[in-house]
């Protein structure tokens, strides 16, 4: 039973959401010898005010 973890910055829509786990399980199914019932995917979404890159919160970074 495959289990993958993604972290990511929250703000993604739903329909982003889907695609991402929809993808993830095919690609574990196709290289993992497994079915898609027996893989489970966990995103953990961060507030942009609760991480960091070089020293400096995502909320305080300039847009991209």
């Amino acid at each position: 039973m495959p289990e993958v973890v993604v972290y990511l910055l929250e703000g993604r829509s739903l329909e982003q959401k889907r695609g991402l786990v929809k993808d993830i399980t095919q690609a574990v199914v196709k290289n993992a010898g497994t079915n898609a019932d027996q893989v489970t995917v966990s995103l953990v979404e961060t507030p942009r005010t609760s991480k960091a890159k070089g020293g400096v919160l995502f909320s305080e970074m300039a847009p991209r």
